[in-house]
């Protein structure tokens, strides 16, 4: 073989071990994406995604996160009853359950007090942990309910 077969056969090689290398880098990096959906759940309020209150909230999109993220929504709380109501915020119905562990959601309402027919802004943050992991997909349940 002479010296130019030696040097073509040298650079497939290297040309192999470049994109060789660059596919196992390809796979050392890893990106976790976790879908969601919420449902939301009204006890004595009704709960908007505008101040006018003509588009009703039944389901809250969280979008695409990932580990260490956190997200954020803005509803309108509207007190639909006769007399002055305390607003509080629970959820449920965790799916997969696991989720609630790595998953938390707090608003900045809790405890308010909310006059009938009165509209109040509200925001609902929703943090996923960094250590979150084996999780793809998740959905829960929100209530927010006026007590009084």
């Amino acid at each position: 073989m002479g010296s130019k077969s030696h040097l073509t056969l040298l650079l497939v090689f290297l040309t192999i071990a470049l994109v060789g290398g660059v596919a196992v880098t390809g796979l050392l990096t890893t990106s976790k994406t976790i879908g969601s959906t919420g449902s939301v759940k009204a006890i004595n309020v009704e709960i908007y995604w505008d101040i006018e209150c003509t588009q009703v909230v039944t389901e809250i999109d969280w979008g695409a996160l990932e580990s260490g993220d956190t997200a954020t929504n803005t509803v309108y709380v509207k007190n639909t009853g006769n007399s002055a109501m305390t607003l509080s915020m629970y959820y449920s119905g965790w799916d997969p359950a696991e989720a609630g562990s790595y998953i938390t959601l707090s608003w900045d309402r809790e405890g308010a007090t909310i006059d009938p027919d009165a509209v109040v802004e509200a925001t609902l943050t929703l943090s996923v942990s960094a250590s979150i992991s084996g999780i793809t997909t998740f959905s829960f349940n929100i209530v927010i309910e006026g007590t009084g």
